[in-house]
């Protein structure tokens, strides 16, 4: 399964240790470890040990791979953790984060659920741009950074799938400023984003890159934006050049009665339901672009998975994040495909959660069908909403639906923001295997276009 481990709210410090059994549990939750390693959030691991006495016996032990070779799982951590510390003892420890304790140091653990979030954490990019007195705009990743009330904010520059506007005034920009940018395939749209390197001031939290040089080392992110904001003058040009060119967007065309329920209706609907007291996460697949539309009111979480984009990944993210933010009502999106690989809505619904989970049923794995289409994107459909309660079983508070039209669709919101407020609310919503976003059809056919290189051969 892909891993997700339960972490703290995001960007308020380190996570609540996750803990697990020697090898069988570790690499179980190796993804996962790779993922939070990928976007940067902090997390600790404790894994427990064989017991000492069985070091050096050559025994084989269970939950092992059947060798009495004891470091296996160590090396693997290795590479996608920042520190590794092995503990053979309570009282004494080597110098070799991913921590190692004999299992009867373990035994004192007991599975609870974190009450409270974690500690404050440094954000260095909110409030940004209004210091600088710069055009708030952001890339794909930053959305959560920036608030989008800001009367000058313009959107998020994703290249040709980003905001309308948005990217015209970027890359026509004299130079352009990115604060901790990852340019991956995925957010330069298959290498395909129109900056030139020579104009771009990269920050990075430790660096700081001008151009194709030079870079300059041991630079704080913070420190330089500090002073950047007491050296640049106020310059208005790229907004009024954005105003000009502004036309607001249309809305997508009222539906017939009854008529089968399309996404970008969906997403007219969850926009609506969207406050300071509620959260999104953003299932890897096109709810990355259906969410990088939404519009997110002051104090809206939002959380979604762009560099490791390992599928599946929301729905147990979904119970970490209600776990640590229990005032928030959490709205997940997520597609059939990436459900059918996650199984964490039985601990969301013993947690008590009542976060609103909208599963979007189109028969498969639609991000691929628009990078490379084939018969392995097709999926065996479940009766969802039958499985769901079938995990309820009459026990805690869940409540589910199954959606057709919009009809259906307005009544089953009503009834989750309302009569089933304090409930786990499962939406299954029926839509056309084809009925995708104008920006996943973009992204898929660059992205395509990226991966089907020929070979250069050296």
């Amino acid at each position: 399964m892909p891993g997700t481990p339960r972490t703290g709210m995001p960007g308020r410090g380190v996570s609540e240790p996750a803990w697990l059994t020697f090898t069988v549990g570790g690499l179980s939750v190796l993804n996962a470890i790779a993922g939070a390693y990928s976007e940067n959030l902090p997390l600790i691991c404790i894994v427990g040990g064989p017991n000492t006495n069985d070091y050096g016996t050559n025994r084989i032990l269970h939950h092992t791979i059947g060798l009495p070779d004891f470091s296996q799982e160590f090396r693997c951590f290795q590479t996608v953790t920042c520190h590794q510390i092995e503990q053979q003892t309570r009282a004494r420890g080597s110098s070799r984060c991913s921590g190692r304790l004999p299992e009867q140091s373990c035994e004192a653990s007991h599975d609870r659920r974190a009450k409270t979030p974690s500690g404050k954490g440094l954000c260095c990019f909110c409030g940004t741009s209004r210091c600088l007195r710069l055009r708030p705009g952001r890339d794909a990743l930053g959305k959560r950074a920036r608030p989008e009330c800001h009367p000058h904010f313009m959107g998020t520059y994703w290249g040709a799938v980003g905001t309308p506007f948005c990217g015209e005034i970027v890359e026509s920009a004299d130079a352009y400023i990115f604060v901790g940018p990852i340019f991956n395939d995925y957010s330069s749209v298959g290498y395909s984003l129109l900056l030139k390197k020579e104009k771009a001031v990269i920050v990075q939290p430790d660096r700081v890159v001008i151009g194709h040089g030079p870079t300059f080392g041991c630079v704080l992110m913070k420190d330089f934006l500090q002073e950047l904001a007491k050296k640049i003058n106020k310059n208005t040009a790229a907004f009024e050049n954005y105003k000009r060119i502004f036309v607001p967007e249309g809305q997508p065309r009222k539906s017939e009665p009854k008529e089968p329920l399309r996404v970008n209706v969906l997403f007219q609907h969850i926009q609506k339901m969207l406050s300071s007291d509620t959260a999104v996460i953003a299932e890897t697949g096109d709810s990355w672009f259906n969410c990088q539309k939404l519009k997110l009111p002051e104090g809206c979480g939002y959380e979604f998975q762009m560099q490791y984009g390992s599928i599946g990944w929301s729905v147990g993210a979904t119970l970490g994040y209600a776990q640590s933010v229990p005032k928030k009502r959490v709205i997940a999106c997520i597609g059939d495909g990436s459900f059918q690989v996650t199984h964490n809505v039985s601990t969301m619904i013993r947690c008590g959660q009542h976060t609103i989970i909208f599963l979007i049923n189109n028969g498969g794995y639609t991000i691929e069908v628009e990078i490379h289409d084939g018969p392995y994107n097709v999926i065996k459909n479940w009766n969802y909403t039958g499985l769901v309660d079938a995990i309820h079983n009459g026990e805690g508070k869940c409540w589910t639906a199954k959606v057709n039209c919009e009809e259906e669709l307005i009544a089953a919101i009503e009834t989750a923001t309302g009569e089933k407020q304090d409930c786990l609310c499962f939406i299954e919503l029926i839509v056309h295997k084809d009925d995708t976003s104008r920006e996943l059809l973009e992204w898929g056919s660059r992205v395509c276009s990226a991966n089907s290189r020929p070979p250069n051969l050296q």
